[in-house]
């Protein structure tokens, strides 16, 4: 009997913005017993969703999550917790040894997400126990994760196995990895199939919308123009005209200040394009309780978890000193009441993260707020971007700028609209304004370009040494590689 395994298959439908959280698998469900109704239809595509939440799962060990890697390796983040060889590979940018288990974790949320989505797309294709506009808008959820999954595995690894199609034999597994360029053209048509299934254009509930979809394209374009594919001007005028399309739509909107970002009434609306999902038990983030201050500070209920992951000081002295997002309980902050007793003042050492404080986590313990996979002020940001790009380095498109100009403003509300702007603008300020929401390697990856924090400019990524490096970036840094139990259980992945 053909089996397969669904990371978290059955779903429970909960108030408030989660609506859509897992429970536990019971172990293998046979395909020969699934599918059988349009509940399990649906369990199946909400369960596709669950791999989106592998990064973020705490390892064994305090503070430890494969997704912090991202920004460790950039160098402009330092973890105040004591640290494992395994992070310090990424965080003083030491050769990355194949057995490092980050590389697996990742490894493991691209392929086993995968198996799901072409498991609910050759099924749910062919059921005739849903309407047919049902089906349709599933099956664009599916071919979107999938081709995040794809995204995110192709912009770490290169080179990768392209599977399409479920496991039915162990043999199926052991593929030989697809050249990059056909990797990113699968990305596309997935996205173009989910563009066009009749997804509306906001989901509140957190499902995939036709946004979401549009924003994601948004972007695969704009890397592709960039580096390692190099598409250029053509790829530029895509990105350029899909960010227009989500800007034009009018569907989403910046938050009036930081504050906003926090607030769980306004999570999966508004600037929140995508987001991951938590709950406070049934998915609990561990994202307060890892950026909470160390040594132990106490700030919070249960205290003692932080560490994880901090501004250097270098990127943190970066911001301008009038800049809203460097203002306290902004993006960081520097003192905070002490819990038991809120009229003494605890002053920390360094600045912290405070761009994801959940201020009900901050009295249960647990953390159930949202976390920001896409956002508005991201689509902003790469519309400016891909018409400088396209306009040679520089651009005076009233769009663009309008664009660019909506992030900057919410920063400097006294600061004037400029007439031109050039590139590295753009890039330094995705820098300060997506900082530690895991985007910012990627940037660093397609522009090959990296912020030199010491004089406020952009420079070349190889050779640059970022402020929490033991040396400067090299080719051989900018792909991350294959984990080596894979290799060793597949020989055909070395060829």
């Amino acid at each position: 009997m053909k089996r397969m395994r669904f990371l978290l298959p059955l779903l429970t439908v909960l108030t408030s913005c989660v609506n859509f959280l897992d429970e536990q698998p019971s172990g293998s469900l046979g395909l020969d017993d699934y599918y059988k109704t349009a509940e399990q239809i649906k369990a199946a595509v909400n369960g596709t969703y669950e791999g989106l939440s592998l990064p973020y799962a705490e390892n064994i060990g305090v503070a430890v999550s494969p997704v912090y890697s991202l920004e460790y390796v950039t160098g402009y983040s330092r973890r105040p917790r004591p640290s494992g060889f395994e992070d310090d590979q990424f965080l003083r940018l030491d050769r990355l040894d194949a057995a490092n288990s980050r590389l697996q974790a990742w490894w493991n949320a691209t392929y086993y997400p995968v198996e799901n989505c072409n498991s609910v797309i050759e099924n749910v294709s062919v059921s005739t126990l849903i309407d047919e506009t049902t089906k349709q808008r599933y099956l664009g959820q599916a071919y979107f994760m999938r081709a995040w999954y794809y995204f995110q595995g192709v912009q770490l690894f290169g080179d990768i196995p392209l599977k399409l199609t479920t496991t039915k034999d162990p043999n199926d597994v052991k593929i030989r990895r697809s050249p990059k360029e056909a990797v990113y053209d699968q990305i596309v048509k997935d996205l173009l199939k989910a563009e066009g299934s009749g997804l509306p254009w906001i989901d509140r509930s957190g499902h995939v919308s036709l946004g979401t979809v549009k924003s994601l394209l948004a972007k695969v374009y704009l890397t592709m123009a960039g580096y390692p594919m190099q598409r250029g001007i053509t790829y530029y005028g895509k990105a350029y005209e899909k960010a227009l399309e989500v800007i034009n739509s009018r569907q989403f909107n910046l938050f009036e200040t930081y504050e906003d970002l926090r607030d769980p009434a306004k999570m999966n609306t508004g600037e929140n394009i995508f987001m991951l999902q938590r709950h406070p038990t049934m998915a609990e983030s561990n994202i307060h309780g890892a950026y909470l201050p160390y040594p132990t500070e106490p700030i919070s209920i249960q205290p003692a978890y932080g560490g994880a992951m901090a501004p250097t000081l270098a990127f943190y002295n970066s911001y301008a000193a009038n800049d809203g997002r460097k203002q306290e309980q902004a993006f960081y902050y520097t003192r905070y009441p002490r819990y038991d007793n809120p009229t003494e003042i605890i002053t920390f050492s360094d600045p912290y993260i405070f761009k994801f404080w959940d201020a009900d986590a901050e009295k249960t313990g647990r953390s159930g707020a949202n976390f920001p996979l896409i956002r508005y002020a991201d689509v902003l940001l790469l519309c400016a971007e891909a018409k400088s790009q396209l306009d040679g380095g520089s651009t005076t498109d009233a769009a663009a700028i309008a664009a660019y100009y909506a992030v900057r403003q919410r920063a400097f509300p006294a600061a004037g609209q400029p007439t031109i702007l050039t590139t590295d603008d753009i890039l330094k300020e995705r820098y300060w304004e997506l900082c530690f929401e895991f985007q910012t390697w990627y940037d660093m990856l397609r522009t090959r370009k990296a912020f030199d924090v010491a004089n406020g400019t952009m420079t070349n990524l190889l050779g640059y040494k970022a402020p929490n490096h033991l040396r400067a970036f090299e080719l051989k840094d900018l792909t991350f590689p294959l984990p080596l139990a894979e290799v060793q259980k597949n020989p055909d992945l070395a060829l």
